[in-house]
């Protein structure tokens, strides 16, 4: 099944014929979900399909006990998706009378709706009613974006939808969530890093798309006194391959295999890329659009599966224009993992999802500024310990931790510098991973991009929404 993906995707890329896949639909739907870093998700109302919870419904919602941070009414959602027949997913999520943080964020009710068809995607229904921020009405509207003080940062009605085409298949995909917040700060009891959703619903269907065969014509003779060319020398245009992501409109979601088998090293970790691969050591290396490289490029095939490499959080889902298709995995101590240049998602990939070490992330590629080069995956790692330096000087060379798990071995995070936090012995985490300290959002560093940690601290998330890095400090 491996190679049978893989001779899909690579097909795509060459131009050549492929059968389009088969009609696949899923739809999931929550009330609210809050994560807090070093901590299980704590969610209410949750549903999905094709999975047993159809509709999940809740009188009410405190978190914690106190509600300081979250307190609702009633919850309610539900979740719907049929593969067959007529092809579609529908999610609703509900949420009545809204406090956050003891009423500085507030709401009378949110609506999340998110459709996906043979046609398309769609949020339409979704809205906030009665929204206030520090006791001022705000007017909703999509992917609005407020400052919260000097903690965080309040996103509006965040949404995306996409229909791509790839390998003869149409990939709609919709997503939508009526309010959430992140902390850069501490603030109120809770830590940096700690994110909120209210109203969240999304909706994907992959359906095959008609493609009709187009008329062979006959060449027209050549003129009399001009001899036509032999068929060994007429050639044949060559087809422009299109490209493995078509544009910013919605990636492109692939089905993982199911026979894929990632042996852990001893302390649970998985080397990113499945299959065969070439890596070598490039960390500081000269780069003409990043300066310098922050991390280890993999090469592999076209669509070869991405893993997590240990169990974790998956964040920061989607398009950056230096990474192309890519996503952050934050381990349970903290430690944080970049992806970059993927040519596909699996349905592990969305914001908040918790994965384990060896599931299939995405697919390899060569989207973003590396769309001109061999597909390899961009890979990073980020010490926790190391947040307070920040994006790039936060940054550990990927190197000897990929020949180490290749090999199914270990190496520690230790960076001998006197001011990293010193390790308990109780840590299971890669070393210095100890403790988040706090942090400061800088979000919007692009995770290939020079200066953009100093453009983060002016404006902490970036018109592409890329929410990334988060540093101790």
């Amino acid at each position: 099944m491996l190679l049978l993906l893989a001779g899909v995707l690579a097909a795509a890329a060459t131009g050549a014929s492929t059968p389009p896949g088969p009609a696949l639909a899923s739809a999931s739907a929550l009330g609210v979900s809050v994560l807090v870093p070093g901590q299980p998700p704590s969610v209410a109302a949750d549903s999905s399909a094709p999975s047993q919870v159809p509709t999940g419904a809740l009188d009410a919602f405190a978190y914690p006990a106190d509600g300081s941070l979250v307190r609702t009414g009633a919850l309610s959602s539900s979740a719907a998706a049929n593969p067959t027949g007529t092809v579609g997913a529908q999610a609703v999520g509900d949420v009545l009378s809204i406090s956050l943080f003891n009423g500085e964020i507030a709401a009378e009710s949110v609506a999340a709706r998110a459709r996906a068809s043979t046609t398309g995607a769609e949020v339409a229904g979704s809205e906030v009613t009665n929204l206030t921020v520090f006791g001022a009405p705000v007017a909703p509207a999509p992917n609005q974006r407020h400052q919260l003080g000097d903690w965080g940062y309040l996103i509006v009605l965040e949404q995306a939808t996409g229909a791509p085409v790839a390998d003869g298949t149409r990939h709609a995909h919709g997503a939508v969530t009526a309010l959430h917040v992140v902390l850069t700060a501490e603030h109120a009891g809770h830590p940096a890093g700690t994110e909120i959703l209210v109203g969240r619903a999304e909706a994907a269907a992959s359906t095959p798309v008609a493609t009709s065969t187009p008329p062979r014509t006959t060449p027209k003779p050549a003129p009399p006194d001009r001899p036509a060319l032999p068929p060994s020398k007429a050639g044949k245009p060559k087809p422009k391959p299109p490209r493995a992501v078509p544009g910013i409109g919605g990636p492109i979601f692939k089905t993982p295999p199911q026979d894929i088998s990632a042996p852990l090293s001893p302390d649970g970790f998985v080397f990113p890329v499945y299959g065969d691969v070439s890596f070598g050591d490039t960390w500081h290396a000269p780069r003409a659009t990043t300066g310098r490289h922050l991390g280890t490029d993999v090469f592999a095939p076209l669509g070869a599966p991405i893993l997590a490499v240990t169990d974790g959080i998956v964040f920061s889902v989607g398009w950056n224009r230096v990474g192309g298709w890519r996503l952050w995995l934050r381990d349970r101590q903290g430690n944080q993992f970049y992806y970059a240049h993927l040519a596909a998602y699996s349905p592990l990939a969305r914001d908040g999802a918790e994965v384990k070490a060896g599931q299939v992330l995405g697919f390899n590629g060569n989207s973003g500024d590396a769309e001109r080069t061999p597909f390899h995956l961009h890979f990073e790692i980020h010490p926790v310990g190391l947040l307070p330096l920040g994006y790039e000087e936060g940054a550990v060379n990927p190197y000897d931790y990929l020949t180490a798990w290749r090999r199914l071995h270990d190496v520690t995070f230790s960076v001998g510098r006197g001011w990293a936090p010193p390790v308990p012995p109780s840590a299971t985490a890669p070393r210095p991973a100890a403790l988040l300290l706090g942090s400061t959002d800088i979000s919007s560093a692009s995770g290939l991009e020079p200066g953009s940690l100093e453009r983060a601290l002016v404006a902490p998330v970036s018109a592409e929404g890329d929410g990334a890095l988060l540093t101790a400090g």
